[in-house]
């Protein structure tokens, strides 16, 4: 399922929200690429996440792979994180698709400046393939009093809508480029980490050029790589 966001106008009494829904499809020639693998840190019998499992294998793979910093490699230059450990099936979660190359076929796909930049998504057949493979999961909110949205603050989407117990997607994600932060996602939206160098890089994202929806007219792809 492709993903996209519902955004508010300028009228100072409405708050810009962040959310997934089906985006319009655009057809792309794409060269076939070869199946990740997966890395040794799952056991081949491991590689079942699914809609049912997803939070007791994202527990299991949490406590083989205790990373917590991630680097994302754009053509802007690239952006550090720290994932926080109090926010274990989100942090879990952002290193699995790490490690088998998901984010590799995603986009900084949104960008709404003076608010977010989103990623996680792409209209790419690879990234769609990576999605139905996991059967769309969708994790269970780990909202921490003590985590707000400030600036740089590394946040997951959600839908927007029939959604009361605040699932996340596990695949998109956004960071806070409002240098005021962004408190009104707070208690609605799981903040799992936040940048630790590369806001110039973030700045440098909300500069380019959009659509009156958001999307980039040029596509930011990203590379992201677990940092020992």
């Amino acid at each position: 399922m492709f993903t996209g966001i519902i955004f508010f106008n300028c009228n100072p009494n409405k708050k810009e929200t962040v959310t997934t829904k089906p985006k319009k499809i655009i057809k792309k020639e794409e060269k076939k690429q070869k199946k990740p693998l997966i890395k040794k840190e799952i056991a081949p019998s491991w590689d079942t996440l699914n809609k049912k499992n997803a939070q007791e294998f994202l527990k299991k793979y949490g406590e083989l792979n205790k990373e917590t910093k991630v680097i994302i490699k754009t053509s802007f230059g690239n952006i550090k994180l720290r994932l926080y450990k109090d926010t274990p099936i989100h942090r879990a979660n952002f290193i699995f698709l790490t490690k088998i190359k998901y984010f590799n076929t995603a986009y900084f796909y949104r960008v709404s400046k003076n608010f977010v930049v989103q990623g996680g998504d792409s209209d790419l057949a690879s990234t769609a393939k990576f999605r139905k493979k996991y059967q769309h999961y969708r994790l269970q909110p780990e909202i921490r009093k003590n985590r707000r949205h400030r600036y740089g603050s590394l946040a997951a989407a959600k839908d927007a809508e029939n959604n009361p117990k605040k699932l996340s997607s596990p695949f998109n994600f956004y960071i806070v480029q409002s240098k005021n932060g962004a408190r009104h996602l707070d208690k609605e939206h799981t903040v799992f980490g936040e940048v630790i160098s590369g806001f110039s890089t973030i700045e440098k994202i909300a500069k380019v050029r959009v659509g009156s929806d958001d999307w980039p007219l040029v596509d930011i792809p990203m590379t992201v790589e677990v940092l020992k």
